[in-house]
């Protein structure tokens, strides 16, 4: 498989981008391949596949930086548009010459056979397979949404500092949405999918009969469900997908952009207390054909495994490259970008909560009166002072140590420091999410990964329409 980009073109683009002086200069190529395929009202609404292709050059001086983007392939037009980006940045300086080497990149992932080489029609089957087994699970299911997307990503990345680094990425994600209508017209609803940078094969035992019944007993679980109680109580979360919690309220506030414009709480905390001592939190884009890694980032620095809290104590921030030059720090692997019409920024890739010692049973058992929290839906969170807001999509009344009634228009308020350091126990389970997360910031899109163990966090905010007992 020959280059996105002739090589001798890379370092020529890098020559027109430095014209202007500039600190650094940078060309990211990429090339994509895409699936999606949506089914709604037992009926397949869409089959769609795409080809993308395009180039980004971005150019630093100092703490300026010039971006432009060009999918017309034609050197003349990729030489004015890494022109363009010198422009913007305004150095001053000349063109200069580059040699580019190649940087070995390491292997998170590799496929048998590209995503974008299976057949559409056996995509189409994955979503029939979820509606028929969704409608199948309970009378009372009603309504099904199922979709699959996929893509097979290519990326090279050229830098004047003689760094050219290359990958092929991956990714697919079966997910089904379930509606189920009870007594008096009661609708309620439940999600759940997953996927990662995996083989087609991967649905052979992560089965679209399995992603829709799950979706449909969600659904199902909570018909009959009772008003949340309003005000302070003690949280369980369950493991897994409730890792989303920690990615929102902790997460983008310990991406260096955020450190370095001093709009995160976390800004100049390093070596300082900042969770219980129970609460560790690892950011890893290492981790084996998950749905966050990567084997190099989009900027072509290798993924990392790296501690951001360390029992309680903050370690380390989630950099990219102009964070780093800024910082005087050092890239961990998290410079991210949703497409070469995107500049690159520091995002989370997998983050995870470690486990602990405690029994799961134990933890449970331990509430006498709080509220389980088993799966979530959207939230918020402001990184200037952590507030966070968080739907609960599927809950319990916790009982004496048990699983009460099923709970409905729950919501999680909170600081995100603050319910980190009401961490009480932390579960011997650890799970990540199924391969569900995408994540948003500043208009761009990646795909991430998160999780954690069963979670005990005391005199959580509950927001809820009566008063809690």
């Amino acid at each position: 498989m020959g280059p996105l980009l002739p090589r001798g073109l890379a370092e020529r683009l890098l020559s027109a981008a430095s014209g202007r002086g500039g600190d650094f200069a940078e060309v990211y190529v990429e090339r994509t391949e895409s699936t999606a395929v949506t089914l709604e009202e037992r009926a397949v609404r869409s089959a769609q596949t795409g080809i993308t292709f395009g180039v980004g050059v971005r150019v630093v001086s100092g703490a300026k930086v010039g971006y432009a983007h060009s999918d017309d392939l034609d050197e003349a037009a990729l030489l004015r548009t890494a022109r363009a980006a010198a422009l913007i940045a305004q150095g001053g300086g000349s063109d200069r010459t580059f040699s580019l080497s190649r940087v070995p990149a390491p292997t998170h992932y590799r496929l048998p056979a590209p995503l974008a080489s299976v057949d559409v029609a056996k995509k189409v089957d994955l979503v029939v397979r979820a509606d028929r087994a969704a409608h199948a699970w309970d009378s009372r299911v009603k309504q099904v949404i199922a979709t699959y997307a996929d893509q097979t990503k290519r990326i090279e990345v050229s830098t004047t500092a003689g760094r050219y680094a290359e990958d092929t990425q991956d990714l697919c994600r079966l997910a089904v949405h379930a509606v189920a209508e009870g007594k008096k017209g009661e609708r309620r609803s439940g999600f759940y999918g997953g996927g990662g940078r995996v083989g087609f094969t991967y649905f052979d035992t992560f089965t679209p009969e399995q992603v829709a019944r799950e979706a449909a007993r969600q659904a199902i679980a909570t018909l009959g469900a009772v008003d949340a109680a309003a005000g302070q109580q003690t949280v369980v979360l369950a493991p897994g997908w409730s890792g989303i919690l920690l990615h929102e309220a902790v997460g983008h506030g310990l991406e260096a952009d955020f450190i370095r414009k001093k709009t995160s709480l976390f800004a100049g905390k390093l070596g300082e207390k900042v969770a219980s001592d129970k609460v560790t939190v690892i950011d890893d884009g290492t981790v084996a054909n998950a749905r966050g890694s990567l084997n190099v980032d989009d900027e072509g620095q290798p993924a990392q495994w790296k501690v951001l809290i360390e029992n309680g104590v903050l370690r380390g921030y989630m950099v990219d490259s102009l964070s780093a030059k800024l910082m005087g720090l050092a890239p961990t692997g998290s410079g991210r970008r949703e497409s070469f019409r995107h500049i690159p920024m520091p995002r989370m890739t997998n983050t995870y909560l470690a486990p602990g010692d405690d029994d799961p049973g134990d933890i449970l058992r331990s509430v006498k009166r709080g509220l389980y929290c088993a799966n979530f839906g959207g939230g918020q969170v402001d990184i200037t002072n952590g507030n966070f807001v968080f739907e609960v999509s599927e809950a319990y009344e916790i009982e004496n140590g048990k699983l009460g009634r099923p709970v409905k228009g729950a919501t999680l308020i909170g600081v995100g420091p603050e319910a980190l350091k009401n961490v009480t126990k932390v579960g011997n389970d650890p799970a990540p999410d199924p391969g569900m997360g995408t994540c948003g910031k500043d208009g761009q899109s990646v795909p991430v990964g998160v999780g954690l163990p069963t979670l005990r966090i005391d005199n959580m905010t509950v927001g809820g329409t009566r008063v809690a007992r």
